[in-house]
């Protein structure tokens, strides 16, 4: 079971889309991936939570986040070996690890934690809570936006992650992620 969490060796330059819910991960990761003609892995968490809704009206509890993860990292290797060059990430795990800790009382399983932080990517991008949010069947804490970036930006410092924060309207977003990228591709 531990391998399912194993990200596969790659020279893809991976991007991680990271932040809050309702920043535009979704959308900048489509953008990208269409930029530069590859994959994006979406997030699974969202496929796999929306069922769960449709089912039996149930929200995110602990016992789902291992699931979630073993989709999103079966996603993320299977794409792997179809992108060209450039790998554009809807979230990680580590994302998921934040998000266990902010809504189970700063718990995660040890299994999740340890894959979150072996697991390595080129760059993250940290989006802004600049853009409105929108409601949908699994989204639910639109007070709580500035808590939740704080605490996006606090993860990816303490982990050491190379990132930046994309702030602005889309076209803004794209252009400053597409000349970060660029400099990774050149610098190849």
């Amino acid at each position: 079971m531990e391998e399912s969490l194993k990200q596969e060796p790659s020279d893809l330059i991976k991007v991680v889309l990271f932040g809050p819910e309702s920043t535009g991960k979704t959308t900048l990761s489509q953008q990208l991936a269409e930029h530069y003609n590859t994959y994006w892995v979406p997030e699974y968490a969202r496929e796999y939570l929306q069922e769960k809704w449709n089912r039996v009206q149930k929200v995110c509890e602990p016992h789902d986040l291992l699931p979630i993860a073993r989709g999103q990292m079966k996603l993320e290797n299977m794409l792997t070996k179809k992108a060209t060059n450039v790998l554009i990430c809807d979230t990680d795990l580590l994302e998921t690890k934040v998000y266990s800790e902010a809504y189970y009382v700063g718990q995660c399983d040890p299994l999740l934690e340890k894959f979150a932080l072996e697991n390595t990517y080129d760059l993250y991008f940290l989006t802004y809570i600049d853009i409105p949010w929108e409601a949908d069947d699994l989204r639910d804490k639109p007070d709580e936006r500035e808590r939740m970036f704080a605490y996006f930006n606090d993860t990816l410092k303490r982990y050491g992650r190379n990132f930046t924060i994309l702030k602005g309207n889309k076209e803004e977003r794209l252009a400053e992620a597409i000349k970060h990228i660029d400099h990774l591709l050149n610098n190849l």
